[in-house]
């Protein structure tokens, strides 16, 4: 690492043509409660085009669980997804406006 004259630390990487990896790639994700910006089915496209891939339901090999804007309550996926992080599991709750902002990232640094 360099630092400049104004003291900011500066990263170099390494190889510059270095492929960076989308957060969903080859991830499993689930979604609950509607979405308000698309429909699930296009939802799932847009997971599948950054390498993801869909579940049904809440499991242990379950990454991510998306909550819809159109949810009334907690949903049972919901519940099961923090009864598995209770017990140790890494599964992340993301809500659907975040949800939109990582799959707005670049799949790889050529976009």
């Amino acid at each position: 690492m360099n630092q400049s004259k104004d003291n900011i630390e500066i990263i170099l990487l390494s190889d510059p043509s270095q492929q960076l990896v989308h957060p969903f790639y080859n991830k499993q994700i689930v979604f609950t409660g509607s979405l308000s910006t698309m429909t699930r089915s296009e939802a799932a496209k847009k997971v599948q085009a950054c390498g993801g891939m869909l579940q049904g339901a809440v499991t242990k090999d379950t990454d991510f669980v998306i909550l819809g804007k159109n949810v009334c309550g907690i949903s049972s996926k919901h519940l099961k997804a923090k009864q598995l992080i209770s017990l140790g599991f890494d599964i992340q709750i993301m809500l659907e406006d975040d949800f939109i902002w990582v799959l707005s990232m670049p799949r790889d640094n050529n976009e």
